[in-house]
């Protein structure tokens, strides 16, 4: 070419000694100070290389096409198609508005895929805790409705979580109190002072502490049906408890 012929002429008449700060000593025969043109011309030739291969980012104000090349050398599909998606809930799969809305934004396929694995990583849990609220709520309405009102409803849960947590056993009760259907069944075994199941019953030689007797208060044949003989053997364990029998 004529540019580097002349870039050659220009660097062969180059004083020997000249040791201008320009110009890097690599580019420079130790021994002599004089240029290394094809070691010069070769780092040039590179550098012209490594140039043309980078990509442009467009201006503000750059056409369609410097924009479209722009995107294609990054990896953008020509169009929402050209996304390949992994989709891993049935809930979740590829949705074509959705990448159409990605592409005009100019996400790459790698982009994308990200935004699907952080919706299956979020919105499936937050799906499941939202219906088990609901879930909740509505046997929470069922119950107060079968108890005659939130305020009926308050008082009978705190009379069967002390009658069952002090009479059955603790997964027993954990079943029970987890449905609608298991809290009415607890409600009549409550109600028919059925002794403790599953649980050992003291003897006659050991008298009960505070907390049984407190428990033993829960019982409907204290506080409901005020059955005489249960009440004299609640009023003689305290004196008992308290030395006054």
């Amino acid at each position: 070419m004529f540019y580097e012929d002349s870039q050659e002429a220009t660097l062969d008449t180059a004083p020997k000694g000249d040791r201008s700060p320009q110009v890097p000593e690599k580019f420079r025969d130790p021994a002599t100070g004089q240029l290394r043109t094809e070691a010069l011309l070769k780092a040039y030739r590179d550098l012209e290389k490594r140039l043309s291969s980078m990509v442009k980012v467009p201006c503000p104000d750059c056409s369609a096409e410097e924009l479209a090349g722009f995107r294609r050398a990054i990896g953008v599909p020509d169009s929402a198609d050209g996304y390949s998606v992994d989709t891993r809930h049935p809930m979740l799969t590829s949705d074509l508005t959705v990448n159409e809305r990605l592409h005009q934004a100019g996400f790459t396929p790698s982009q994308v895929q990200l935004v699907y694995d952080l919706a299956h990583e979020r919105v499936p849990p937050m799906l499941a805790h939202g219906v088990a609220e609901a879930q909740r709520q509505h046997s929470l309405e069922r119950l107060k409705e079968h108890f005659g009102g939130e305020a009926r409803w308050t008082e009978t849960a705190r009379q069967l979580a002390a009658w069952g947590k002090a009479s059955l056993p603790p997964e027993m009760y954990r079943v029970l109190s987890s449905s609608p259907e298991g809290v009415k069944a607890l409600q009549r075994l409550m109600a028919a002072g059925e002794p403790a199941l599953g649980r050992t019953p003291a003897t006659a030689d050991e008298a009960p502490n505070e907390d049984q007797l407190k428990t033993m208060m829960q019982d409907p044949r204290y506080w409901k049906t005020r059955d005489p003989a249960y009440i004299d053997k609640v009023s003689a364990g305290f004196r008992r408890l308290y030395g006054e029998a």
